[in-house]
């Protein structure tokens, strides 16, 4: 556990305009394609074959929406950009892309869609619950794989660095989203938000940040790690026993069936033959450390806070709201430091009520948005 804590725990194809036919792309699926095939339970054929040893109906279900979409890569690598305001778009990217992960939305529809980002070393999977409880409010919903996580082909091993996947994230908004969104993120998602937003402010209306993982000084002392050790704690970092452990620690009274599901969910991008690579990169790098950027935020946010979180304090939410120019929090009860996962109804109301709220908001209600409520999840699942 203490390699995630100290990680922040937090073929070749063409880039075209591809049609969108419902919630697919159409375009081969082998190896490293686009959407989903019908072989196999109808998953798609990029997803590791142990994605069949899960349980749950939801997880089954939204795994077989994942599909892979063309996203412009970026050639060269940056550093040393945590606290730095840098326009990627003036730097040459390559004819070629990579083909990248997500959950894409039914019907799309005029309003400004919802983005949701997922914890450090995590996926799409991660909304399994909460994603169809958003789509019924009538929103249109994206999931997305941060690069170096998730399903993405990463075949030719790209940077995974904080610059790239921030570059990859705005790529793939303007390619395929298009719109001002609504940008959600749980843990270490949280930072990730936060330096896009800085560095892409027209690209993001507002923010969800869902127990923010926010303060981490980056990947500390394991970015100096030499490779020959950086690799067995990667291997670390995917085992059972670990990934059984986090699990204990992010949930909070949860069956322990549940949490072999989940445990199975949550490792599952980790079976790519890339993980181990992408992560290595990514710690090596340095990791985020955004805390100069939150006082630039500009964007209204919502802070979604669990009382029972053992991963990140109620002090540091507390900090975070104070230091964003406007932000309003709210509390849930009884509920660990992943709330979509354990209180899906819950955190799917608090995400569409905020993003259907109008972006300018009242003296009056921006003076009440300083208030914190408290939501209580007894008989809410």
């Amino acid at each position: 556990m203490a390699v995630a804590l100290g990680l922040g725990f937090p073929l070749h194809y063409q880039c075209g305009q591809r049609k969108l036919l419902g919630f697919r792309v159409s375009g081969g699926a082998r190896g490293g394609g686009c959407g989903a095939d019908d072989l196999g339970g109808g998953f798609p054929s990029f997803l590791p074959k142990e994605v069949h040893n899960i349980r749950d109906p939801s997880a089954r279900s939204l795994a077989r929406r994942i599909q892979r979409l063309p996203v412009q890569k970026f050639e060269g690598q940056l550093s040393g950009l945590s606290c730095r305001f840098i326009d990627l778009r003036t730097v040459g990217f390559s004819e070629s892309c990579i083909m990248s992960s997500c959950v894409t939305p039914r019907v799309h529809r005029d309003a400004n869609p919802v983005v949701l980002l997922h914890c450090f070393d995590s996926s799409c999977l991660e909304w399994t619950s909460a994603y169809p409880l958003l789509e019924d409010t009538g929103l249109e919903v994206w999931a997305i794989d941060i690069l170096g996580w998730g399903f993405s082909d990463l075949e030719r091993r790209p940077p995974c660095n904080v610059a790239s996947k921030r570059n990859h994230l705005y790529q793939l908004w303007k390619s395929h989203i298009r719109r001002p969104m609504t940008l959600v993120g749980p843990s270490l998602g949280a930072a990730v938000a936060i330096d896009f937003t800085v560095n892409f402010p027209e690209a993001v209306d507002k923010l969800v940040l869902i127990n923010a993982n926010v303060y981490a000084k980056g990947t500390g002392v394991l970015s100096n790690l030499p490779k020959s050790m950086a690799y067995p704690m990667a291997s670390l970092l995917k085992s059972i026993p670990m990934r059984w452990y986090a699990k204990l620690l992010v949930f909070n009274g949860i069956s322990l069936s549940r949490i072999v599901d989940y445990t199975n969910v949550g490792r599952l991008h980790c079976l790519l033959p890339w993980w181990e690579d992408a992560t290595v990169n990514f710690m090596l790098s340095g990791g985020y450390n955004v805390t100069c950027q939150i006082k630039h935020v500009r964007q209204k946010a919502l802070l979604i806070c669990s009382e029972r979180d053992n991963i990140v304090s109620n002090k540091l939410a507390e900090r975070l709201r104070n230091e964003l120019p406007n932000a309003s929090m709210r509390k849930v009860e009884d509920c660990g430091h992943m709330p979509h996962i354990e209180k899906p109804y819950v955190i799917a109301q608090l995400i569409a009520d905020f993003a259907k709220v109008a972006a300018a908001a009242t003296p009056e209600a921006r003076q009440h948005s300083q208030g914190v409520d408290t939501i209580s999840c007894k008989n809410k699942s």
